[in-house]
């Protein structure tokens, strides 16, 4: 008789491969077909809300690793939220206007903007823009994210654009908007100005030169005989012929030294330093204190007009000379201490990075190439006193990687001090929103407390105009609530274009004279709006706008850059409109690396692709290595953390496979068994999951999504399929189908199996979705979409403390006894562990736990065939092989196989089974 066919063995048709490149898409159709989101939107609405408030993306490229990484996140708290029975929502963003679109479509068509005019290049970037609105978004559906993607928030449709003209009008009523020259960082590639958020910082080589500067002897507090001369250090020559001054501290103490004929004045602690360059000694002839030195004339170096010496306390000795060459239009501390001074604000530079004829000997050179010109020309008139080459962090611009340089150029400005408005929103980083992790905080704080006044205009093409107009006669700019009103109605109706495309009489209402000089003629401003506030005002144009979200957000998640970019901008914009931060929380985490911990680049050559991860192994694999990883640091990813993550993926599939094979002939309704009748094994493993669902959900509830899997991954590869699973196997196989102690172990398997699926949901979502469809076969009543169901709760009925530690002393004992088992492998006295007679001694506290299971179960739990208990002062384990004939069915060794004339091939208890089936 072929008694295999009296076995229960498992049948499912959940595969033990996933194939989830080309599983994934079939469920992602489920999901649309059936309008999963939608429909939760729709169960939810009267749930409380939680609003996960989407930061937009820029609308240029591929989707890259950094944002597959940053939604996958979001779309585990969004349904783990969900699941909790919240209404979270999810609206998805693009950031569609600025210098990441313009730059790749000024390649893409090879003209340059004075090639182009600005109308008929607003078309083609908004037909850019939007072709990568739709591309990305199938990638990041592709990724399993759940959201409201036929109808995002883009900041290029004209409702949002009018809510930019609308606020900028609301924030220059309030005063916080002023227009004034300034230096900025400048892009001469790009030529526009960049807010500090678009500033890269690289490794370049640079001058560094120490010049000196002739002083007018008449102006000197001391008497000397010799030339006197100012040292100065600077790493930008090409500053030199805007200098207007020289800062010195007052509180430090310089010297006159004598060195080569002549006297140099210099800080006092930097001297040594500048005798080593010169490799000579020089002689000090008098000290005096900095602000003694006010007023002192000197010869600048490339005018016949005189400079003097100022005060300014950010003066240092780390480096240099302490004594600062000042250039008003080139630096931010230059400009405060010359506006301070009465100075002018000179800046000899144009648009593209060159010498204007305000510089006759350097006209029209690039600035940087004029560095070895004005060294040149210093040596030969004698003041050039030492020169080297310095790698030193210079700022970049962030999209076309090239070097900026400080400019001072006509801008509109956001005055971060006006109205408190700065202290205010430190004070609300420290008081009012939860930073995770808490580190943010103080990077936060850092960050508000030294920013410069934001600077909001750009020179560029594609974005929203500045709603200002010039009187042509006066000059003057004119901003008011009418002009405003009326540019955001045009701009509602026909769109942002509208603005360069009619004259500028057609935002004014009728009449409308200049208030400066009364004036009727009047120009547009040409800049627009800098793209960080048109992202940063989603807070009232989405957030407190739609009426599925709720202001203010609960959270903000985006990467760490974003402390001096969206979070900040977000926050000083809520904070001047409405004094309040636009954020309950705000997580950040780190950025992609690669396994070495180096930043992703393509020069490198390290990139990886996420396209390519969900085409060869799936999406699955992308959001399982994006909870595995701790994001609070920078994030690796390398070929073999994706094959740890896919071994992970590969252990929790097949415990979920080992379960739904045994649930073959379980249903839910019929066959349960009562909590009573179960075994004290199959309690235990309930009071185990119910810690884990405790356990995991508070890891959930504080992010910690890589110690959520840990948990998840511990509990199914140790605790089940380790142990519980393998002890099961006799009892799921060789036990009468319908017998009480199977069905409590299927009852066990499907309250697992439902509650591991609903714990993995938000990470591993389409697997869960897959063997939910497998639940619903055995428990027909459930819904749909394992989204419809609600998240695991602890059962406290179920947890049984005393029971617990039994089985940790239970454990304890199994251990020992599976070293002596292996022990007994090694020596050849058995070759598997049903061929073992255990002999077990222990104390009286440890026999009378054994004592409380029948024998069988106790050799179930040691999965051996035979098993005696015996009272000693010790735990003692001895292995002897088993006597009698290895049973056909169940593979135990028993003296009794044999005995039954019609099956002498099985033991008693198999032959028992067979026999009730025929």
């Amino acid at each position: 008789m072929d008694y295999s066919k009296t076995l229960n063995l498992p049948q499912t048709k959940f595969p033990m491969r996933a194939n989830l490149p080309q599983r994934e898409p079939v469920i992602l159709q489920f999901w649309e077909k059936e309008r999963i989101y939608e429909r939760i939107r729709e169960r939810k609405k009267n749930s409380p809300k939680f609003v996960l408030h989407d930061g937009p993306p820029y609308a240029n490229g591929d989707i890259h690793l950094g944002q597959a990484f940053n939604k996958i996140l979001k779309d585990i708290i969004v349904k783990y939220k969900t699941l909790k029975g919240y209404d979270a929502p999810f609206i998805p963003g693009w950031d569609c206007h600025g210098l990441p679109v313009e730059h790749q479509l000024f390649r893409e068509l090879g003209v340059r903007k004075q090639d182009i005019s600005c109308v008929e290049f607003r078309k083609k970037a908004r037909e850019y823009a939007f072709s990568f609105v739709k591309r990305q978004r199938e990638e990041f559906k592709r990724l399993g994210v759940f959201g409201r993607w036929e109808r995002p928030y883009l900041t290029m449709n004209r409702e949002y654009e009018s809510e930019i003209v609308g606020y900028f009008g609301v924030l220059a009523e309030k005063g916080y908007i002023h227009r004034r020259l300034k230096p900025i960082y400048w892009c001469f590639n790009c030529q526009t100005a960049l807010a500090e958020a678009e500033i890269e910082y690289k490794i370049k080589e640079s001058p560094s030169i120490y010049v000196k500067f002739p002083v007018k002897l008449d102006t000197l507090p001391v008497s000397l005989d010799l030339p006197v001369y100012i040292l100065i250090w600077t790493t930008t020559p090409w500053t030199l012929p805007a200098n207007l001054a020289v800062a010195v501290h007052p509180e430090i103490e310089y010297v006159f030294v004598e060195l080569e004929g002549e006297v140099i004045l210099v800080a006092k602690s930097c001297v040594n330093n500048i005798e080593s360059k010169k490799d000579k000694k020089g002689k000090e002839l008098s000290s005096i204190q900095g602000k003694k030195l006010r007023g002192i004339k000197y010869l600048r170096p490339f005018s016949k007009e005189e400079g003097e010496i100022l005060l300014a306390d950010f003066v240092n000795t780390e480096e240099g000379t302490g004594c600062v060459h000042i250039a008003p239009g080139h630096g931010e501390e230059d400009y405060f201490l010359g506006i301070k001074n009465n100075l002018p604000i000179f800046s000899p530079v144009d648009d593209e990075g060159r010498f204007t004829g305000e510089v006759k000997e350097f006209e029209g050179i690039p600035v940087f190439e004029a560095n070895s010109l004005i060294e040149k020309n210093l040596e030969e008139r004698g003041m050039l006193f030492y020169r080297e080459k310095l790698q030193h962090s210079y700022p970049h611009c962030w999209r076309c990687g090239k070097p900026v340089i400080f400019r001072a150029t006509p801008q509109s400005f956001l005055i971060v001090d006006k109205h408190d408005w700065r202290e205010r929103a430190i004070n609300s980083v420290q008081s009012r929103v939860d930073w995770i992790p808490s580190r943010s905080r103080i990077r936060m704080e850092s960050m508000l407390k030294e920013r410069p006044d934001w600077c909001l205009s750009r020179q560029r093409y594609w974005g929203v105009g500045i709603p200002v107009v010039y009187c042509r006669r006066c000059k003057r700019p004119i901003i008011n609530r009418q002009i405003v009103d009326l540019v955001k109605q045009e701009v509602l109706k026909e769109g942002s274009d509208v603005w360069f495309e009619k004259e500028a009489r057609s935002f004014l209402p009728p009449g409308f004279k200049c208030p400066f000089c009364g004036g009727d003629e009047f120009e547009k401003e040409k800049d627009i709006v800098d793209v960080w506030f048109e992202s940063g005002i989603s807070h009232e144009a989405v957030v407190a706008k739609e009426n599925e979200l709720r202001d203010p957000a609960d959270l903000y998640l985006e990467g760490s850059d974003q402390h001096r970019g969206w979070f900040q901008t977000s926050l000083l914009t809520s904070m001047a409109l409405k004094d309040r931060p636009p954020y309950r929380k705000v997580l950040t985490h780190g950025f992609i690396v690669d396994a070495k911990g180096k930043k992703m680049s393509k020069s490198v050559g390290n990139v990886v692709d996420p396209q390519q991860i969900v085409k060869k192994y799936g999406a699955e694999i992308l959001r399982l290595w994006t909870a595995l990883e701790d994001y609070g640091e920078d994030v690796r990813i390398s070929s073999q953390i994706i094959d740890y993550t896919i071994e992970v993926y590969r252990r929790i599939r097949n415990s979920y496979r080992f379960i739904l094979g045994n649930l073959f002939d379980f249903s839910a309704s019929k066959d349960k068994v009562e909590y009573e009748r179960l075994r004290s094994v199959d309690r235990w493993i309930l009071s185990r999951l119910q810690r884990l669902i405790e356990e995991v959900t508070r890891c959930y509830e504080d992010f910690r999504f890589h110690e959520a899997v840990q948990q998840i991954h511990g509990f199914t590869n140790n605790t089940l399929s380790a142990f519980y699973f393998d002890i099961l196997k006799d009892r799921l196989y060789t036990f009468p189908s319908t017998s009480s102690d199977r069905r409590a172990a299927q009852t066990v398997l499907f309250s697992l199996l439902v509650n591991l699926s609903k714990l993995v949901s938000p990470i591993l979502s389409f697997t869960a979705e897959e063997v939910w469809g497998y639940i619903r076969d055995i428990e027909a009543n459930n819904e749909k979409s394992i989204f419809f169901s609600l998240w695991p709760e602890v059962d406290p009925k179920l947890i049984d403390a005393e029971l617990e530690e039994k089985w940790k002393r239970i454990l304890e004992v199994r251990d020992v006894v599976l070293k002596r088992m292996e022990e007994a492998r090694q020596s050849g006295k058995i070759s598997s562990s049903l061929e073992a007679r255990l002999i077990i001694k222990a104390p009286l506290a440890i026999l009378s736990i054994l004592n409380e299971m029948k024998l069988a179960e106790l050799k179930e739990i040691f999965i051996v065939s035979q098993l005696d208990l015996e009272n000693a002062p010790g735990l003692e384990v001895k292995v002897q092989r088993a006597t009698g004939r290895k049973c056909e069915r169940c593979w135990n060794y028993s003296p009794r196989v044999g005995e039954n004339k019609l099956h002498p091939t099985l033991c008693e208890r198999c032959w028992r089974v067979v026999e009730n089936l025929t």
